[in-house]
């Protein structure tokens, strides 16, 4: 274990349970001074001295990684890629920062995006105002999907809450693995009358699960498998269960607007409905006994590729968590519809994603499942396996919904995956030198760059420019 000075947040916990120096050095068993040095980072937090904190409270030691900081650090580097900051803060300091004044650092993150919001509803209502022809029209920005997606960001994508909930009403179903529909479409049945009826697209709109209050039905789409339909099932059974608990937790979420509270409360009942469909306890076990092999475990489970890799995202339960992984879906136009992270993986919030990572290469291999060692900016490298996901919504020349569906985890976690069979994970050679995107993307010398990062100031040579909006290839 490399040192760990994290003497603040050693503080930040006595503190949070209201002890003193003195109370907190006997229950660990060391001296006042000692505690002291520790708290001031004068000495590393050591494993004995973990190993006894954690036996003491039965905390979780992920407190204590360093994963948060990298997390902290990402987005500090964004919000100080603005063109208003004068040149870029060293790393030293984003570090210091990260580690010595988290709170402060999720403050000034925190400010920066609400600068951001106002400024874009400024710039959308400049736009009104400049064409009247679009004043009926036109409106301000959303930013209720960011504010949901950071609620789950925030929890490391587990709601233990639902999750146990989940886990106990597949037991109570009698935890039919792969089986789910019937056992759900029987408790829909006795517990609360509904009845199942099928749900006709014919224009393609892509609507899967109708529910009529009223008329006491659940009309599912025809066109889902058995796994789905278990699924929509689930989701209509957390609206019916679990409402008050879905209530409690986006009422804590201290969401800014009906919109964000609507998409937080569909967004809880569909990780109800993927945890009740692959319960925590057996998935997590099928898992590592097959090294996260997602074809085989959606095999098992009677489900699709994107929902298997979704479910991997959130096997953060304190005392039995799986691999640390981050989920992605995009589109052919680099759109990001999902973004979910276990742990400190940065996505970018600043104009798009790095299209040398392996996720938009998915598009031109459909049906293969490719893998990539990729290296962020900041050092840290991580194992990304992507595939592009397809279904059809209607008849012949409708549209196809295709996405591209990315898994990742830090190197450090790859060798328990099947997908490093083959990769050298120790060669520095073997990587793919990518970013979190061009405008916080520090790269100098990237051959896809497609502008300059926001930190820097463009210095035009013309003997010799590496970059230029008007260049041809």
């Amino acid at each position: 274990m490399k040192k760990a000075f994290m003497g603040v947040r050693l503080k930040r916990l006595r503190e949070e349970r209201k002890l003193t120096q003195q109370t907190l050095a006997d229950i660990v068993g060391i001296s006042l001074s000692y505690l002291n040095q520790i708290e001031n980072n004068q000495r590393p937090l050591t494993v004995a001295v973990l190993v006894k904190l954690n036996a003491a409270f039965g905390m979780d030691v992920q407190l204590f990684s360093d994963d948060d900081d990298a997390r902290l650090i990402g987005e500090l580097r964004e919000a100080l890629s603005e063109p208003s900051v004068d040149g870029p803060v060293a790393l030293s300091d984003l570090r210091e920062l990260a580690s010595n004044m988290p709170a402060l650092a999720r403050a000034f993150i925190a400010q920066n995006r609400r600068l951001k919001q106002v400024t874009e509803e400024a710039a959308a209502y400049a736009a009104r105002l400049g064409d009247d022809r679009q004043v009926q029209h036109a409106a301000v920005p959303s930013t209720a999907f960011e504010e949901v997606r950071d609620f789950f960001y925030a929890r490391h994508n587990y709601i233990g809450e639902l999750d146990e909930a989940a886990e106990v009403t597949a037991q109570e179903l009698g935890m039919p693995l792969g089986r789910m529909a019937p056992a759900l479409a029987a408790r829909l049945e006795t517990k609360h009358g509904l009845r199942l009826d099928e749900l006709r697209d014919e224009n393609g709109s892509g609507v899967q699960r109708e529910y009529d209050p009223l008329n006491r039905t659940l009309r599912l789409s025809a066109r889902l498998h058995p796994g789905q339909q278990a699924f929509q099932m689930a989701t209509q059974l957390a609206f019916l269960e679990c409402r008050e608990l879905i209530d409690a937790l986006v009422a804590r979420a201290r969401l800014s607007n009906d919109e964000a509270r609507s998409l937080a409360r569909i967004g809880l009942a569909n990780y109800f409905a993927g945890a009740l469909i692959l319960p925590y306890a057996p998935f997590l076990r099928l898992a590592e006994h097959l090294r996260y092999d997602i074809d085989l475990l959606g095999r098992h489970f009677g489900v699709g590729f994107e929902t298997v890799c979704h479910r991997l995202s959130t096997l953060q339960r304190p005392g039995a968590s799986g691999v640390p992984f981050f989920f992605i879906r995009v589109d052919r136009a680099g759109n990001i519809s999902k973004r979910q992270s276990a742990t400190d993986f940065h996505f970018s919030r600043a104009g798009g994603t790095c299209p040398l990572w392996n996720v938009y290469d998915a598009f031109s291999n459909p049906g293969r499942i490719l893998t990539q060692v990729a290296e962020m900016p900041d050092g840290r490298a991580y194992l990304w396996v992507a595939r592009m996901v397809e279904q059809a919504r209607g008849g012949f020349k409708t549209p196809a919904k295709a996405f591209a569906i990315g898994l990742g985890c830090d190197l450090r976690h790859a060798s328990r995956l099947v997908y490093s069979k083959g990769i050298i994970l120790d060669d520095p050679a073997s990587r793919t030198l990518i970013g979190s995107g061009c405008k916080s993307c520090d790269r100098a010398n990237c051959p896809q760059r497609a502008f300059p990062p926001l930190a820097k100031k463009l210095v035009i040579d013309d003997s010799k420019t590496s970059f230029s909006p008007y260049a041809t290839s």
